[in-house]
């Protein structure tokens, strides 16, 4: 089944961000490779793909874990919640329907 992680940044945490971001990415690439990630991405503080130094609020990945325990396992090991980016983080299944 899919899970929607969703993590929510403490303010000002670009510096951490950038700082975790390649151990970060080091495991959505992995669940990329496994076939298990839907999309990941961060959201921008702005209307903007490129926020700059106004940085980003949190995240989300959809990806496919055998349960919510194993999805919220995943979550809670993130680089960016050891480095104090994340404020919290919300796991919950998703159920994907578009594109079909």
């Amino acid at each position: 089944m899919f899970y929607a992680i969703v993590g929510q940044d403490v303010p000002d945490s670009l510096n951490q961000r950038l700082t975790a971001r390649p151990a970060h990415l080091d495991r959505l690439h992995a669940l990329q490779q496994a076939g298990h990630l839907l999309l990941a991405g961060p959201f921008p503080v702005i209307d903007s793909n490129d926020p700059g130094t106004a940085g980003f609020s949190g995240s989300l990945i959809v990806a496919e874990f055998e349960t919510l325990t194993d999805a919220q396992t995943w979550a809670d090991a993130d680089p960016y919640v050891a480095a104090g980016v994340y404020a919290g983080v919300s796991v919950k299944p998703f159920k994907k329907v578009f594109p079909a």
